[in-house]
């Protein structure tokens, strides 16, 4: 099961990197006075004070401006440390610009190289220990991401070579397709374990029936039959699509319709990356650190109401305290969703009987007076309060605070291809459809909700769904 706890050391990444800096620069002005008694801020000039402010703001924006906080899966450990030097080099020189525009005077040059030399090793020490946990922990299939290959010759062979050099990077092969005048390699090893999985035929029935994060085509695209369909599904789906150096898009009369066209490198190879979901790393990592930060915060201060709901649930009718259910989360992947039971103990051998009574469009059952709700079951639903154990499920790193509701995969079954794309971000326990009449709204509808949710993500906007959800909860209007 993929678990994201890597997410917390990214997400607090640019703050240790700040605390470093101050140190530092701390450490720096100390060694110039021999360590004597004034050393700490408190005893530095005020010429001085005002100096660690702007190494301060110089580093942080020179570490973002040189990419120290893009993903480390996609770099080598030397380009990650050449990338802090750069950054430690340009932070410096930006305190001795700062400091000259400002008029600073009798800043001691001896301090800003020690502060230089202190920086980068400090720096360079911190980003290595991270990135080797980092590692170790993808080594272990931990935090990994599934590529399908298209192709299997030389340029698909470089690629695969690349990720296999890297196996801490995280990224694992599920296997390679081939065009159908290609059908007799089907079964034959590729490198390593890798092997050649089917043929084109199969491209569907791969992103719809298994966990693939991207399709890599390592073929020249001419040589697929009506490509576009192949990149237009996948890009529905919200699947990452990535073109090797054979850039023909425009000789295939394709134009991505929602998602987003970058040249990146990814491990040493120049590819074409089409992403259909958010790519701001950088406001990513906040919103998994928020998510970790506010689940664990939630689950701490409401333990007494934890306690109470769970004990009026037992004392009022048989059956356990908790419901879990299977669930699809991010790109398909399987997970037991938790709640507090607010039905009777066989309501799924019940809901049989019952789904001709069926008041909502789609694969999704519900009706208003659910005979199979219990009486303590019908305030909680009314109140949202059944949904708190998923922030179990958020600290696990399964889903987050805010994103599309995870479907029960019978029902994503049912989705068509457009649909599906609600899958390319991690689902959430809130998101526009439950603070949009949730009740009387058709399932079409919903499911372009949390589309535009993912189109129009920012860290704003959930803030606002959030703030929305604590109304909707506060005038029950759940269901």
């Amino acid at each position: 099961m993929l678990r994201r706890q890597s997410g917390i050391i990214l997400a607090v990444h640019q703050a240790f990197d700040l605390v470093i800096v101050a140190g530092c620069f701390i450490a720096a002005y100390g060694t110039r006075l021999g360590f004597s008694e004034d050393l700490g801020v408190l005893g530095m000039d005020t010429s001085y004070r005002m100096l660690l402010l702007l190494a301060v703001i110089s580093f942080h924006i020179s570490l973002r401006l040189f990419g120290a906080y893009e993903p480390y899966r996609r770099h080598s450990l030397r380009k990650v440390l050449y990338r802090v030097f750069k950054a430690t080099l340009t932070g410096t020189a930006g305190i001795v610009f700062l400091a000259y525009i400002m008029h600073m005077e009798a800043v001691s040059r001896l301090l800003v190289g020690l502060f230089f030399s202190y920086s980068f090793v400090a720096l360079a020490f911190f980003k290595t220990v991270v990135y080797k946990i980092l590692a170790r922990s993808r080594a272990r299939d931990y935090n990994t991401r599934s590529i399908l290959v298209i192709g299997s010759r030389q340029r698909a062979l470089d690629f695969i070579k690349a990720i296999r050099r890297r196996r801490g990077s995280g990224y694992r092969i599920r296997g390679c397709l081939e065009t159908e005048d290609q059908a007799e390699l089907v079964g034959d090893r590729v490198y390593e374990s890798v092997k050649i999985i089917g043929t084109m035929e199969r491209f569907r029935d791969l992103l719809e029936h298994e966990t693939i994060d991207e399709v890599v085509f390592g073929i020249p695209l001419k040589k697929i039959h009506n490509v576009h369909e192949y990149i237009y599904f996948a890009e529905e789906m919200g699947k990452n699509v990535r073109v090797l150096p054979d850039f023909q898009i425009n000789s295939i009369k394709y134009y991505p319709q929602t998602a987003k066209v970058n040249i990146e490198d990814f491990l040493g190879v120049t590819t074409l990356a089409l992403s259909s979901a958010p790519k701001s790393t950088n406001e990513l990592l906040i919103k998994a650190f928020i998510d970790y930060l506010g689940a664990l915060v939630g689950v701490i201060l409401l333990s007494p109401v934890f306690c109470g709901i769970a004990l009026v649930i037992k004392c009022s009718s048989r059956g356990p305290v908790f419901f879990s259910q299977e669930r699809s989360g991010l790109n398909g992947r399987r997970f037991q969703l938790h709640k507090f039971r607010t039905m009777v103990v066989n309501a799924e051998a019940l809901k049989e009987k019952l789904l001709e009574e069926n008041e909502v469009d789609g694969p999704v059952f519900k009706i208003k007076k659910d005979p199979r709700i219990t009486m303590i079951g019908a305030f909680l639903r009314k109140t949202s309060l059944d949904e708190l154990p998923q922030l179990f499920n958020v600290l696990k790193g399964e889903m987050s605070l805010v994103g599309p509701r995870p479907p029960i995969p019978s029902e994503v079954e049912s989705y068509k291809l457009w649909q599906r794309r609600r899958l390319s971000m991690k689902p959430g326990m809130t998101c526009i459809w439950q603070v949009s009449g949730r009740n009387d709204i058709s399932f079409e509808q919903w499911m372009n909700m949390d589309l535009e949710y993912i189109d129009n993500w920012s860290l704003r906007l959930d803030l606002k769904l959030l703030l929305l959800t604590v109304r909707e909860v506060t005038i029950g209007g759940g269901r």
